[in-house]
């Protein structure tokens, strides 16, 4: 039987939040008080939120058990995943380079698939080559990042969920360039099922300011 997004997952009155490029402690008890749903590691080397695995195991143990530990690639060798997979407790994978969807499913987590909005990309056909993601999660695009880059892009690029066919009925998640400052527009234009966000909460990267992620969850989660 076929089920629209809507179906499978129901409207709610709460934005789900993702608090990303965590790499200290403190931050990430800040971000879990302050009531994110999600915290994002990045294990991707050339980042300025890197985080070794002795690091990041540690940030995971702090947040609680209702907290999800998101781990994120750039095209990460298989070995390199499995490695950081025995050190740190995540329990959603984010791809956000150039990775197939053999690649994503072959790790024994559900995941969720970055789609940067490289102009004139067909958003639906990108999305149908990846049908067992639980999420696609929409950035900015440049030609020589792989997120991060502190630019929004035009919403209203975004598919209506109930356009997407069957095997697309996965969570939307709005990212890039967003703050506390845009993030109610953001949610009242897309109104996504979550939102991601790093660099709007920050001082300098990797590091985040209390103040501003309690200003972000409480403005993405008050519609």
């Amino acid at each position: 039987m076929n089920r629209t997004h809507r179906e499978q997952y129901p409207i709610v009155n709460s934005t789900r939040v993702k608090i990303c490029g965590i790499t200290r402690v403190e931050d990430a008890r800040a971000a879990a008080a302050a009531g994110a749903d999600a915290i994002g590691l990045v294990f991707y080397p050339k980042s300025s939120r890197y985080v070794e695995s002795s690091a990041a195991a540690n940030i995971a143990r702090v947040v609680g058990p209702f907290v999800t530990v998101v781990g994120l690639f750039v095209n990460a060798t298989v070995e390199d995943v499995r490695s950081t997979l025995s050190d740190v407790d995540l329990a959603l994978l984010q791809f956000h380079g150039d990775e197939d969807e053999t690649y994503c499913k072959q790790f024994g987590r559900p995941y969720i698939k970055a789609i940067r909005m490289e102009p004139g990309l067909d958003v639906a056909e990108a999305m149908s080559q990846y049908p067992s993601a639980s999420g696609f999660l929409f950035d900015a695009w440049n030609k020589d990042k792989y997120g991060g880059t502190g630019e929004t892009f035009e919403w209203n690029r975004l598919p209506h969920l109930n356009d997407l066919p069957c095997s697309n009925n996965s969570a939307l998640i709005l990212a890039g360039g967003l703050t506390p400052d845009n993030i109610a527009e953001a949610v009242a234009a897309t109104k996504p099922y979550a939102v991601d966000v790093s660099g709007g909460v920050e001082i300098s990267p990797g590091i985040k300011s209390e103040q501003l992620i309690q200003q972000f969850i409480a403005r993405a989660t008050a519609g």
